[in-house]
């Protein structure tokens, strides 16, 4: 009864949250995951106390934050991005990586809890911004392209390196497990692309109108089977999530595309609709408001972090893309690559756990971190309101 009290002041957290963003629309564009956020932490234990995390609570948020890593995998149209924008991306990451881990090292001197600031620093919230630029008309276009590689790299560079260097097992078996994960989805990822069963291919055309649904159905069981992979391997599940995404985007762009637009709208409603809402809303409930409030210093890192996620990943972005976009699109693609908050909440949660990070800098990095989706986006968007052909 608990946990059904806390999903049902979830339920109504995550929905009037999109009431809120539509009723400011007119004087300012806020995206509704920051008013999730925000309504967390007004139902969450640190104000109100109407709902609190259990298992079952718990469970839902973490299935949420890995449907929010399939969707942004699902996103990534490998087709658009490969070649010159990944490249730039790439290089931009390591860029970011290097500055990231300096910057860390900074505040908190030569230990764990400078690893995870830096890591923290080097993420783009690609799920959150992504159905920004969608909507905002920009995915077809050259600085659309750059966003997802940009947000795919922001991403996943992350995940492999919370992967590599935040994990308690041993590094060479760390590794030695990660090479067999790229193997296993490098297969999966061809067969997906060259071969679709016709029997499959069948149930799926014959049933997307029916109460069966037989293609959302085989979409979660590829999320599932690969989070359990990752997870079995040590590996963080988030990674399986990602190239779970990609894998159902190469079987679905193999179909028939009117029968891609249906999947896609199908698995976008459990996925926005229900599942990464729950997480966002859980992030702020997970919010610790008390211990960043309760120390000046704390308080006094937030807008430090918030210009530090410009200086590493802006910064970067606008060095490696200087001579293939002109300059307004150039810095509306550094402030959206800036622009982090789910990876944030996971590293930092991987920090807090550990009692290696203290709770207060945490809370300093994830509010940054939801000042950067509300501020960063909105000038981004401002700067090119059409798409750039």
């Amino acid at each position: 009864m608990h946990s059904l009290a806390s999903l049902a002041f979830i339920v109504v957290a995550m929905t009037v949250a999109p009431m809120l963003a539509d009723r400011l629309r007119r004087w300012v564009v806020i995206p509704a995951v920051v008013f999730e956020l925000l309504l967390g932490v007004l139902i969450g234990q640190q104000v109100l106390g109407l709902a609190h995390e259990d298992e079952v609570i718990g469970f839902l948020a973490d299935f949420g934050l890995a449907m929010l890593m399939f969707l942004a995998g699902y996103e990534l149209q490998l087709d658009e991005v490969r070649g010159r924008p990944m490249r730039l991306a790439a290089l931009g990451w390591l860029i970011s990586l290097v500055l990231g881990l300096g910057f860390g090292a900074a505040v908190h001197g030569l230990s764990f809890p400078s690893l995870i600031i830096g890591l923290a620093l080097t993420t783009t919230a690609l799920g959150t911004t992504l159905p920004m630029v969608r909507d905002a008309g920009l995915l077809g276009s050259p600085l659309g392209a750059r966003v997802l590689a940009v947000g795919a790299l922001g991403e996943f560079g992350p995940i492999v390196a919370v992967a590599l260097l935040l994990n308690d097992q041993n590094p060479a078996r760390t590794v030695l497990f990660l090479a067999a994960f790229g193997v296993v989805a490098a297969r999966v990822l061809w067969a997906a692309a060259n071969r679709r069963s016709e029997r499959i291919v069948r149930l799926v055309r014959t049933t997307l109108g029916t109460s069966v649904q037989f293609a959302v159905r085989l979409c979660v069981l590829v999320v599932v089977l690969l989070v359990w992979l990752a997870s079995g391997l040590g590996l963080d599940m988030l990674l399986g999530a990602f190239v779970a995404g990609l894998v159902v985007r190469l079987f679905i762009d193999a179909g028939e595309p009117g029968e891609g637009e249906v999947v896609e709208s199908k698995i976008e409603a459990i996925g926005f609709g229900l599942l990464v809402p729950i997480f966002f809303v859980v992030s702020g409930m997970r919010f610790d408001l008390r211990s960043l409030l309760a120390e000046p210093s704390a308080l006094a890192l937030l807008p430090l972090f918030l210009v530090l996620f410009l200086l590493v990943r802006g910064f970067p972005v606008l060095l490696v893309h200087r001579r293939d976009l002109p300059v307004r699109p150039r810095f509306s693609l550094a402030l959206l690559g800036s622009s982090a908050l789910p990876m944030v909440v996971v590293i930092t949660t991987i920090g807090t756990r550990t009692h290696q990070l203290p709770a207060s800098t945490a809370s300093a990095l994830v509010g940054a971190g939801m000042l950067s989706v509300l501020i960063f986006p909105l000038i981004a968007l401002r700067l090119v309101r059409h798409p750039i052909g």
